[in-house]
C-alpha cells in the first residue's frame, strides 16, 4: 500500500500545484482553459494515436472485456438513478447524477497513471474503458437530458450525439489510430518523435490542469457529494470487478486495468456537460472535487488489492 502511495503521489501533487496556481489567481481561469484545450486537442490526442497506430489491433480490441465493463458501469448508473429516483428528482438532473457516479477521469488522469504503474501494456484496456465512456455514456446523458426536459428524442438529439463524437479529438485519434494500425503501416521516425514529444506533454499538462480547474470548483451539498464519490470511488470499482472477474472473466491484467480505471474519480466533462445544460452543475462540481481528493487515498487502496490477485 505504502508504495503504490508514493508511486502515485506525484501525479497527485501536480494535480495539487494546479490547485494552488488556480487558487491563488497565478493561473486564470482563460489560462485554465487554455491549457486544457492544449492537453485535449493535441498533446493527449498525439498520445493516443501513437499508442493505437503502434499497437496491433488484436492487442486493443476485447469484446469480453467492453462487455463487462459496460455491465459494471451499467450497474452503478441504474443505482444511482434508482437513488435520484427515490429522492423524485427529474430525469436531466439523476442523468447527471449518474453520471458522477459511473464516468471517472480516465483520459487526463487513468492514462498517464495506469500507463506508469502498470506498463505501457495498460495502455490497450484504458483506451477501450475511454471509448465506452466517451461512445456510450456521453452520448446516453444527453438522450437523458433532452428526452426528459423535452419529453421526447429528436432528430436533433441524435444529430448532436453524432456531431460530438465526431468532433471529440479523443474518439478521432484513437479512431484514426486503429485504422492506420489495422492497415500495417509502420509509422516514420520523424513522425513518432514527433507525437512522442508532443504526447509528454499530456501527463503534466492534463495534472496540472486538473488541479487548476478543481481551484474554481465548490464543495456545496457535500451529502450528495459524498454519496456520488461513495459511488465512483467504491460501487463502481467494485461492480467492474464482479462482472470481469466473475460473470464475464477475462485475463486478469486487462481486467485489474479496467477495474482500477473504474476507480479514479469523476470526470471534470461531467461538470462541463452539466453547465452547458444548466441542470446541477454545482452538484457535479462537489462531486468532482470531492472524490478527486479522497482518491488520493482510494486509488492506491484500489491497486494494492489489485496489485494482491
Amino acid at each position: 500500500m505504502v508504495d503504490v502511495f508514493l508511486r502515485t503521489l506525484p501525479f497527485f501533487a501536480i494535480i495539487g500545484l494546479g490547485y494552488w496556481a488556480g487558487r491563488t489567481r497565478f493561473f486564470s481561469a482563460e489560462a485554465t482553459a487554455y491549457l486544457t484545450k492544449f492537453v485535449f486537442y493535441f498533446a493527449l490526442s498525439a498520445m493516443l494515436f501513437r499508442f493505437a497506430a503502434t499497437l496491433p489491433f488484436a492487442e486493443i480490441f476485447n469484446a469480453r472485456l467492453i462487455l463487462g465493463y459496460l455491465i459494471g458501469t451499467v450497474a452503478v448508473y441504474a443505482l444511482a438513478t434508482c437513488v435520484a429516483w427515490l429522492r423524485r428528482l427529474d430525469v436531466p438532473t439523476g442523468a447527471v447524477e449518474a453520471q458522477c457516479a459511473a464516468i471517472g477521469n480516465v483520459g487526463f488522469l487513468g492514462l498517464p497513471m495506469l500507463a506508469l504503474l502498470f506498463s505501457e501494456a495498460a495502455i490497450g484496456p484504458v483506451m477501450i474503458v475511454l471509448t465506452v465512456d466517451l461512445v456510450v455514456f456521453s452520448s446516453l446523458i444527453v438522450i437523458l437530458i433532452n428526452g426528459g426536459r423535452d419529453g421526447r428524442l429528436t432528430p436533433a438529439t441524435f444529430k448532436l450525439i453524432g456531431l460530438g463524437l465526431v468532433k471529440n479529438p479523443m474518439i478521432v485519434s484513437i479512431s484514426a489510430g486503429l485504422i492506420w494500425s489495422s492497415l500495417k503501416i509502420p509509422v516514420p521516425g520523424p513522425l513518432y518523435d514527433f507525437l512522442t514529444i508532443l504526447g509528454g506533454a499530456a501527463t503534466p499538462g492534463a495534472l496540472f490542469a486538473i488541479g487548476a480547474s478543481l481551484a474554481g470548483k465548490s464543495a456545496e451539498r457535500i451529502e450528495i457529494a459524498a454519496w456520488l464519490s461513495f459511488c465512483k470511488l467504491v460501487i463502481h470499482p467494485i461492480c467492474v470487478a464482479v462482472a470481469l472477474l466473475w460473470l464475464v472473466p477475462i485475463d486478469i491484467f486487462p481486467a485489474t486495468v479496467a477495474i482500477a480505471a473504474a476507480a479514479l474519480p469523476v470526470a471534470g466533462n461531467v461538470y462541463m456537460l452539466a453547465a452547458h445544460y444548466r441542470i446541477a452543475p454545482q452538484r457535479a462540481s462537489a462531486a468532482i472535487l470531492l472524490s478527486t481528493v479522497c482518491s488520493i487515498l482510494t486509488v492506491p487502496l484500489a491497486i494494492s488489492w489489485l496489485n494482491g490477485l
